[in-house]
Formats: C-alpha cells, sequence, structure tokens
C-alpha cells in the first residue's frame, strides 16, 4: 500500500477513535461501538465533511449471542478506501435507538424497514410510519427477529392504521392533494408495465403538482429463508435471483461478504471470471434499458436496434457459463467453470463488431432532436439532492457524484484494470442516457483487458469452514449502482444474518423529487430512466395468512 494512502488511513482510524472503539473487521472495513450521543454528530462527519456517503442501515436481532438488538449504518469513504460501520445496540426494554434520518434523508426507507421487522423505534424519525408490512399485519409481531419461525402464518389485526401503507404520506395529506388536483395512478399492476410499481401524481392539467411512490408488493422472504434452511453455498443461488437483470453481481457481493468475514483469499483466475461475467452483464443490462427507455420514447427502432445488439451479449453469457442468463458460477472461495482459450478470440471479435455498431447507431440516435428535446432538462436531479438521498450508479453519476466501487473499493479483478468512471453535471434525462452510453464502452474494454491478461491459478480456494460470529461486507458496482451485502457468520454452516440491499433501494426515493414541476407525458421516462428495478428493491406482498393466498385489492384500499 502506498504510503500517503497509509498515512490516510491512520489519521482516518484516529479521528474515528474519538467516537468510540474501532474494529477493523476485514480489509477495508471498519466497525465502529457508538455512544449514541455521538451518533448525529459522526453521521454527519462521514456522509458530509468527509465525503462519504451513508449506503443503508441493517437490523440484527443478537439476542442469542448478547441478550440485545444491534443496529449498523454503513457508510463508504471513497477518499479513504474504506467502508465504516456504526453499530448502535439496543436494550430488549427501552427497543429504540436515535435516528439518523433528520441528518442523512436518504437512511428514511431504511431506519423504517428495521421498525417493521423489528419493533426497533427510532427516536425523531421524521416519518414513522410503516414502510414494507401490509396495514392489517398484527401488532407486536416482528418477522426477523430469531424467535419467529420463516414459516410461521400470523392472524390479521381487526384495526387498521390509519397511515397510507409504503407512503411518507398520511390520510390527511392524500386528502387535501386529492381535493385540489387530479389523482393520476400509475400501477401497481398493469399490461404496460414490467413489474408491479405504484406511483400516484397528483396533477394540475398536464402538470405534475406533487407524487407519491408505493412500492413493496412483491414478497419472496430471501432474508428470513437463508438465515433459517439454506447452508453457505446454497444461497449464492438464491441471492443470484434477487434480480433477473443483473443477478450475477448479487451473487458476487454476497460470496465476497463471506469470503471477506472468514478471510478466504479467492484465486486470481476466479477473481478475474467473475469480473468478466460482472462487465458482460453490465453491458447486457444497459442495452436492455436503452431499449425500455427508447420504447417509452415512442421510438421503437432503437428499442430493436438495442436488443438485437444485446443477443450477442446473450451469446457470450451461454458460451461461458451454459446460461443466457442466471449463471450459476459462483460458490463460496471462486467459481465453478474456467473460460476456455479458443473461447477468447470469438469473444473479442465479437466485442468489436458490437462497438463499432453500437457507437455509430448511438450517436445516429444522439443526434435526432426529437430525442434530444424529450430528455434534456426533464427529471432534473441535483447534485445537492443526489447527495441527500444517497443515490447510487449511473443515477448518481448522472448528477455529478463521482463514485463507483470498481474503481474506489476494487474488488474481483478491478484492481488490474484501467478504466474511466463517466460523470455528467446536468443531473437529467439526457444524463443518465449518456452516461450508460459510455459505461458499455468503458465495459468492453474492461474485458478486453481482462481476456488479455487471464492468470494461470485454480478456480477454487481451499478452506476448513466458516468461523461463526464474524462480521462480513460485499460490495459491488451493479448496473444500477452499488449492491451492498452483509452478513454475520452463524454455525452449522449457515449465516446468523444475511441483508442485501439492491441500489434501487436508494434511488427510487429520488423519484417523486425529479416529476414534481414536470409534464405528466413525461412522467414514463422519468420513472424509468434511473432503470428502476422493483424486484430486488420489495420485500412484502399483502397476503392473507389465514389461509395463505394472496388478497386483491381494489384501488381504494391500496389507497388506504
Amino acid at each position: 500500500m502506498h504510503s500517503t494512502v497509509i498515512s490516510k488511513c491512520k489519521e482516518l482510524i484516529e479521528l474515528l477513535n474519538r467516537y468510540g472503539r474501532v474494529i477493523e473487521i476485514h480489509d477495508g472495513a471498519l466497525l465502529i461501538e457508538v455512544d449514541e450521543y455521538y451518533l448525529h454528530e459522526l453521521s454527519e462527519l462521514l456522509h458530509w465533511k468527509l465525503n462519504g456517503y451513508y449506503t443503508t442501515s441493517i437490523g440484527v436481532d443478537e439476542r442469542p449471542l448478547n441478550g440485545s438488538f444491534g443496529v449498523y449504518h454503513a457508510f463508504v469513504l471513497d477518499d479513504y478506501g474504506y467502508y465504516v460501520i456504526l453499530y448502535i445496540k439496543v436494550s430488549t426494554g427501552l427497543l429504540k435507538t436515535t435516528s439518523i434520518t433528520p441528518v442523512i434523508p436518504g437512511a428514511n426507507w431504511a431506519e423504517r424497514e428495521i421498525m417493521d421487522f423489528l419493533g426497533i423505534r427510532f427516536i425523531d424519525h421524521p416519518e414513522p410510519y410503516r414502510l414494507i408490512l401490509p396495514f392489517d399485519w398484527p401488532d407486536g409481531i416482528y418477522p426477523l427477529r430469531k424467535d419467529f419461525p420463516y414459516n410461521c402464518k400470523a392472524s390479521v389485526k381487526d384495526k387498521i392504521d390509519e397511515v397510507v401503507h409504503g407512503s411518507t404520506s398520511t390520510v390527511k395529506d392524500v386528502e387535501e392533494l386529492s381535493s385540489r388536483y387530479t389523482l393520476v395512478p400509475i400501477g401497481p399492476y398493469h399490461p404496460a408495465l414490467h413489474e408491479p410499481e405504484y406511483f400516484e401524481l397528483y396533477v394540475d392539467g398536464e402538470k405534475i403538482i406533487d407524487a407519491r411512490y408505493k412500492g413493496f408488493m412483491v414478497h419472496r422472504g430471501m432474508e428470513k429463508l437463508a438465515e433459517s434452511r439454506l447452508t453457505y453455498n446454497q444461497i449464492p443461488f438464491l441471492a443470484e435471483r434477487i434480480c433477473g437483470i443483473c443477478g450475477f453481481t448479487h451473487n458476487t457481493a454476497y460470496c465476497q461478504a463471506v469470503e471477506n468475514a472468514a478471510g478466504i483469499d479467492v484465486p486470481e483466475r476466479a477473481l478475474f471470471i467473475r469480473s468478466l461475467l460482472l462487465e458482460l452483464e453490465r453491458i447486457h443490462s444497459h442495452l436492455l434499458w436503452f431499449g425500455v427507455a427508447f420504447h417509452l420514447l415512442g421510438f421503437d427502432t432503437g428499442f430493436m436496434i438495442t436488443w438485437r445488439l444485446r443477443e450477442d451479449i446473450m451469446n457470450i453469457a451461454e458460451l461461458l457459463t451454459g446460461n443466457r442468463k442466471t449463471y450459476g458460477m459462483n460458490l463460496i472461495g471462486g467459481v465453478r467453470r474456467d473460460v476456455k482459450e479458443e473461447n477468447i478470440e470469438y469473444i473479442k471479435r465479437v466485442l468489436k463488431n458490437l462497438e463499432n455498431e453500437f457507437r455509430d447507431y448511438m450517436e445516429n440516435i444522439f443526434s435526432m432532436n426529437e430525442l434530444v428535446k424529450r430528455t434534456k432538462e426533464i427529471g432534473i436531479l441535483s447534485k445537492e439532492d443526489a447527495r441527500k438521498l444517497c443515490v447510487l450508479g449511473p443515477h448518481a453519476r448522472a448528477s455529478g457524484l463521482k463514485t463507483d466501487v470498481r474503481k474506489y473499493h476494487p474488488y474481483a479483478a478491478y484492481k488490474y484494470v484501467d478504466f474511466r468512471v463517466p460523470v455528467r453535471d446536468e443531473g437529467d434525462v439526457l444524463a443518465r442516457l449518456l452516461v450508460r452510453y459510455e459505461e458499455i464502452l468503458e465495459s468492453i474494454n474492461i474485458i478486453n483487458q481482462l481476456l488479455d491478461n487471464l492468470p494461470n491459478t485454480p478456480l477454487q480456494a481451499e478452506y476448513d469452514g466458516i468461523p461463526e460470529k464474524r462480521l462480513g461486507v460485499g460490495v459491488t458496482e451493479a448496473p444500477r449502482g452499488e449492491d451492498f451485502h452483509f452478513v454475520i457468520t452463524g454455525r452449522d454452516n449457515k449465516v446468523y444474518r444475511w441483508r442485501p440491499r439492491a441500489p434501487s433501494y436508494n434511488n427510487l426515493q429520488s423519484v417523486p423529487l425529479m416529476l414534481r414541476g414536470e409534464y405528466l407525458a413525461d412522467a414514463p421516462i422519468i420513472i424509468a430512466s434511473i432503470d428502476p428495478c422493483f424486484s430486488c428493491t420489495d420485500h412484502v406482498i399483502v397476503v392473507d395468512v389465514r389461509n395463505g393466498t394472496r388478497k386483491r385489492l381494489s384501488l381504494n384500499r391500496i389507497l388506504g
């Protein structure tokens, strides 16, 4: 490590030691046991003063370990190359802790999720309403507590709280908006929508005056299932199904979290193969998004062009893994299949042809006045608001935030390649298009470097089990932004706690702000411009727990 970097790290640790005991849980990750008195001050220091950013909060039922609950607030410090996790021990008697949402608005959802799933209250939280659990979920039952069986069926409660589920609005707020403006609902289920999503747009004529997002309509119970039933090497196949488009990046983030916790050194060839597949996944995901964006703009020729180009990437993925999607390549400690030497030249030739075609098509498309007018200065998210809401990935980079964990916290084989991080300052839909365009070209460049330098090592590390009670963080730069996976290792070859956080979880909170003041006709492309993935964000759908059937709700019932 360079002496300047070592000096900065020492300064950081000395600074953080003023607030609590600092523990290096593994390379590049620090844990601080913080007194609540310093929580706001330290959160402000990490997010605002040290040019870091808040990424998520995790609640853990630690009663079997230490008799209490725990809350972990995770921050990323690009300038120092560290993840910093603030740990608050929460007593079982009080079951409350200080909220950091007044300091960092982007912490809103994560803290409310902990309230829903563990019953921990956050003092001075500005919107202490239910976020995920359905409105008729019984009081006093919290699904992520260890004494709640994964297959338990609770009884619904009779009294319904006067809160609009999944929204930041009370019923009174919604009634006031509805009395003054026209409500235009988008979703949650509609033939034109790819996933269940629900936006309330309050319009005056063609102008959007206000917007609300309500999500969390898809339930798969992955965290609870993993902690209850699955072994360490079964979870990668579950993690890859968090997202139907970019699942391998979740799979990799989970494996890295466990490997970091256990101190497993993954062989270099396996790291190169992981990066290769991650960049192929980035290209196919971005090309898919371009097609959807062009379709929403009424430019179906662009849709067909980009999806045809995407087929070349899907064919390469099938050649390397046997699957067009859901590769099934990762295990703890390495990968399952090798890259054959005879395929390398073919892959490079296909990528070269794709790059030439893609450049030609996109240069023509970006010269179309109709497309530029539909995207320029539309759906603007300022750099300041992007910081407040802790947005990630291309969405953040299009608003002037220079962040990319591949570059500033290198994992897999990214420290062995040279690439540029595209950043723009406009913060509009056009900037998000241009950032993704440049990222595809950079991904092709990265893949060529990886193929030219594949090391000759084994594919799997040898290790003697996973020690329990270890913390691990695994982070990848997914096509939509940073995937953050947190694990606490357990006994019997199982995790004690696994918390995956997808980038859309952070990015979706910015959409209502981007919609306000815009025309109704631009709402679809503004929403799509963050490349939202609702399935990898959502956790719960309304289910009749008395008989296990899903409820069909009328619009009035959804609105509360």
